[in-house]
């Protein structure tokens, strides 16, 4: 497998715009976020067995998962929230694996919010944390998402702490300004990471073809 870059941070953090720099710059990503969208797809029966165990308040008008009704509900009922993910956590993994193994670039990102609560540093040569203050997380979290102060603190409080996360990092992003005045030294500190995981990559083909 290739060279793997963990990419993780708390809610509201920016792993997104993040990743999106290094996929400007030809890097390829594999997202938990869009892999957990992939699986319970319209029709898909992940989805079937969600509704079938919520109900069909959990679908919206059209026929898909309703996700801000389910973040709420599984959040504010922990119970239920390790029912979805005994479900949903084996098709994402497998997923993941599948798409990590297709690529062909020297190294991939690996975005994945519950990177460490999940276990899957395993999966990492390298562990990249995009890193902002709770109140940051709060703000943008809350702007963003129309999600009330609650919520926010519910989802804050079921990952791990900043310091924690910070333990586990080999490269940290400082993100904690606003985007007009932080994009073009955001993309100075992708740019030194890339070249550094290049290189990392390189040594890692060279030593598996000893």
């Amino acid at each position: 497998m290739r060279y793997v870059v963990g990419l993780t941070g708390g809610i509201g953090s920016g792993k997104s715009l993040i990743a999106n720099l290094f996929a400007e710059l030809g890097v390829p990503i594999v997202d938990a976020d869009v892999v957990a969208r992939t699986v319970v797809e319209k029709g898909s029966p992940l989805l079937a067995k969600i509704a079938d165990h919520f109900g069909e308040s959990v679908l919206n008008e059209k026929g898909e998962l309703n996700r801000a009704y389910l973040r709420s509900y599984i959040f504010a009922h922990p119970t239920e929230k390790e029912w979805l993910n005994n479900l949903l956590h084996p098709a994402i993994r497998t997923e993941m694996l599948a798409q990590m193994q297709a690529v062909k670039a020297p190294y991939l990102l690996l975005v994945v919010p519950l990177l460490i609560e999940n276990q899957l540093t395993t999966l990492c040569d390298r562990v990249l944390v995009v890193d902002v203050p709770m109140e940051v997380q709060i703000a943008r979290t809350s702007e963003r998402d129309g999600s009330s102060l609650e919520t926010v603190k519910q989802i804050i409080t079921a990952q791990v702490n900043r310091e924690t996360r910070l333990q586990y990092a080999d490269d940290v992003i400082e993100n904690a300004l606003p985007l007009a005045q932080n994009l073009v030294n955001l993309k100075a500190q992708v740019l030194q990471l890339h070249q550094r995981y290049l290189s990392l990559a390189a040594q890692k083909q060279k030593k598996e073809t000893l």
